[in-house]
């Protein structure tokens, strides 16, 4: 599978959920996850659309699997953080929230500083 083809996979799949298709958005994050077991993007779109399912064992499955290849992306940490806060673990969703906060500064810190639009510093 070309990135190309991984990526219109799951661009299909995550108009299929939005569409109320979730039987074949399903289907189709799961030829993308196995064509592309790497494929940060395509576990992510299959945790959140487990989250929004409310299927939390396998939106954690699926989030704990683009969390261990991108353990830094914030979306994945406030994904996760979410589960957890479904599941009733607030404790251990606080955590994945303050992580990705954190996560956020970073990111926020090391852009290139913007021109100062109101000549305020």
């Amino acid at each position: 599978m070309t990135p190309d083809e991984l990526q219109a996979l799951i661009d299909d799949a995550t108009y299929d959920y939005v569409t109320g298709d979730t039987a074949r958005a399903l289907e189709k994050l799961g030829r993308a996850t196995a064509g592309a077991p790497e494929s940060f993007e395509a576990w992510h779109a299959l945790a959140e659309i487990y989250l929004g399912l409310r299927r939390l064992d396998e939106a954690l499955t699926a989030g704990e699997r683009a969390h261990a290849l991108r353990k830094s992306d914030p979306l994945v940490i406030a994904t996760l953080s979410r589960t957890w806060m479904e599941r009733g673990d607030k404790a251990r969703a606080e955590q994945y929230g303050a992580l990705a906060r954190v996560q956020g500064w970073k990111e926020e810190l090391s852009a290139p500083p913007q021109p100062d639009a109101g000549g305020l510093r």
